[in-house]
């Protein structure tokens, strides 16, 4: 009988919730959460589960990794399950890691599960299967069951059909098919281009991915009058870091107030950026966001304000719709306080 492994986190391996989020990876004999289902549905045995926190795979991912591969050398198994992961970024992070190692490690067919705001599935949906999701825990069942279905079409060697009718989502691969019907590509444009002259709906065989476009915004007459504001990707935040913003696949972000500070200082800010080394900004916050440097520019005249809050959010992993959705949400505070304009740093 074939075999099978799935990898859950802390909550759904039944550990705990966000204060078990530190939890170090674990490889368990038989079944714990989800794989009970998986293994239910699933035409092979599901003989291990999983088992790692979410803070502990963003913050210790090589490590995490490591030592997950090591404990599976020692297994047999035929393919790899994680998730679902609903919209949970950091869980989403974890599955497509684990996933992306497995596969190349062990040569497996790997499946994972997100909802499509799961910043996961831009990163990931390349390099392996993963199915369109639901939005929450609710549909645990339906996203396992999809999973699973799949699974089996795999491990019994049957017909792999598209992206779109499996139910995954396009890994932007292009290959012939051969069509059932033999319908030859000049009747098929044809016929295409007749439905789009009559207005019909029909579906191009060669669809082109529409990036976005955005217009270079119009330079500022005059700086001095300006009011200026500092947003970051470099993850600077109050120690405590109240918004509790992921060090990695970020889907949140912060406003801190400065007005009177004149520079950020250790110990009161830090980085919480999981994609460099954190000791030259915890130290000293301006070398990312550099305060400092515009209040100088403040009190010389060369800027007229430095707005009284600055933003901050982590660049490393994010996708691009998670990005878009962030900075629209900001730019309703900056266009309430008349904001001019927007100096975007990184690291």
């Amino acid at each position: 009988m074939k075999k099978a492994i799935m990898y859950v986190n802390q909550f759904f391996g039944q550990i705990g919730g966000e204060d078990k989020a530190d939890f170090e990876p674990e490889v368990r004999k038989g079944l714990v959460g989800p794989a009970m289902q998986l293994n239910a549905e699933l035409e092979a045995e599901v003989t291990h589960t999983i088992i790692c926190g979410d803070n502990f795979m963003g913050s210790h991912q090589e490590e995490a990794v490591e030592r997950i591969i090591k404990e599976l050398e020692g297994l047999e198994f035929d393919i790899f399950f994680a998730g679902p992961a609903f919209q949970a970024g950091r869980y989403g992070a974890a599955c497509g890691h684990i996933c992306k190692a497995v596969k190349e490690k062990f040569n497996v067919p790997v499946i994972t599960s997100m909802h499509i705001e799961n910043p996961g599935v831009e990163m990931f949906r390349k390099e392996m299967y993963v199915f369109k999701g639901g939005h929450s825990a609710a549909k645990m069942k339906a996203d396992i069951k999809a999973m699973a279905n799949f699974g089996n079409k795999i491990l019994k060697g049957e017909e792999l059909l598209s992206a779109e009718e499996e139910g995954y989502y396009g890994r932007g691969i292009r290959h012939q098919v051969w069509l059932s019907d033999a319908k030859p590509a000049s009747e098929r444009v044809v016929e295409m281009l007749i439905k789009k002259l009559k207005g019909e709906e029909f579906n191009t065989e060669l669809p082109i991915p529409k990036a976005d476009r955005v217009p270079i915004a119009p330079a500022i007459k005059d700086l001095s009058k300006a009011t200026i504001v500092l947003v970051n990707t470099g993850g600077i935040v109050p120690v405590d870091n109240p918004d509790r913003i992921q060090s990695a696949s970020a889907t949140r972000w912060g406003r801190y107030n400065i007005a009177g500070v004149d520079d950020l200082k250790g110990g009161v800010f830090k980085t919480i950026h999981a994609g460099f080394d954190p000791a030259a900004a915890d130290a000293d916050p301006d070398v990312i966001a550099p305060i400092d440097a515009l209040r100088a520019y403040e009190k010389e005249g060369k800027i007229g304000k430095l707005h009284d809050y600055f933003y901050s959010t982590v660049g490393t992993g994010t996708t691009q719709a998670e990005a878009a959705r962030m900075a629209k949400e900001i730019v309703e505070y900056l266009k309430e306080a008349n904001v001019d304009g927007v100096i975007m740093v990184s690291t």
